[in-house]
């Protein structure tokens, strides 16, 4: 079985988020600081996690979430993981405010500490996935290796996965005109900023069962393609969280 693991009450789905806090988040893009937007492609993919975990009044915790924002340091916004309805009783996700650095082997070294706990009761449930948002080449310790040491682990679903969305007018070669034709970045694609081509090493085969859900989204995603997101517009970066809450469920 690869990837078809659902997401249900007894085998929950993991998510990560690794959210880029650094100075130049205050930048503006589209009319926003990009730490809005991002926030708001953030604050969409839950309501999406919510949908899928609902039937008639009832919510099913298909979801397990964690939220580490990072700077210089990791910033816990979630208190560890927490249960889909947790979240939402907790009234959300709490404000976080740029800082300066981007220490983004930090991040996944923190990211790679909640895997290894997680680990034991991870066994019979859907490949975690790591979201990763930058906007910038990362600062301190090369994170690279890190990553593939996370993508390396291996449950029966599948490796654990990891999916980068970059906030950079630099990155994309083929600008897309309309989101829902997208098709996506492959492995043979280059750039000529090497953060994103770290970018790139560091992002999973986006596996057919998540394909298969965004196609029933009306998105064109290709087979083959990276979950690698260029977030050069609102739109790509709102597709790269939803690809987030893409693990199959029984609606």
């Amino acid at each position: 079985m690869t990837y078809r693991i659902q997401a249900t009450q007894t085998t929950p789905a993991l998510i990560i988020y690794l959210l880029d806090i650094s100075g130049s988040m205050n930048l503006e893009c589209h009319g926003q600081r990009r730490l809005d937007l991002v926030m708001q492609a953030l604050q969409a993919a839950i309501r999406q996690m919510v949908f899928r975990s609902t039937k008639g009044t009832r919510m099913s915790p298909r979801y397990r979430v964690a939220m580490l924002a990072y700077s210089d340091e990791v910033y816990d916004l979630l208190g560890g993981v927490k249960r889909i309805d947790e979240l939402i009783h907790m009234g959300g996700i709490p404000a976080v405010t740029p800082m300066k650095f981007t220490n983004t082997a930090l991040a996944f070294e923190q990211a790679e500490k909640i895997l290894k706990t997680e680990w034991p009761q991870l066994q019979q449930c859907p490949a975690p996935l790591i979201c990763h948002l930058t906007d910038g080449s990362h600062t301190g310790e090369d994170p690279e290796p890190i990553a593939k040491r996370i993508m390396d682990m291996q449950l029966a679903d599948g490796n654990v996965l990891i999916s980068n969305i970059y906030i950079s007018e630099s990155m994309t070669v083929r600008s897309p005109i309309d989101v829902k034709r997208w098709t996506g970045v492959l492995p043979t694609e280059t750039f000529d900023e090497e953060t994103a081509d770290k970018l790139k090493r560091m992002s999973s085969v986006i596996p057919e069962s998540y394909r298969d859900m965004m196609l029933e989204s009306s998105y064109s995603i290709g087979s083959g393609a990276l979950m690698l997101f260029p977030g050069n517009s609102p739109e790509l970066i709102s597709l790269g969280f939803q690809m987030s809450a893409a693990t199959p469920v029984r609606i």
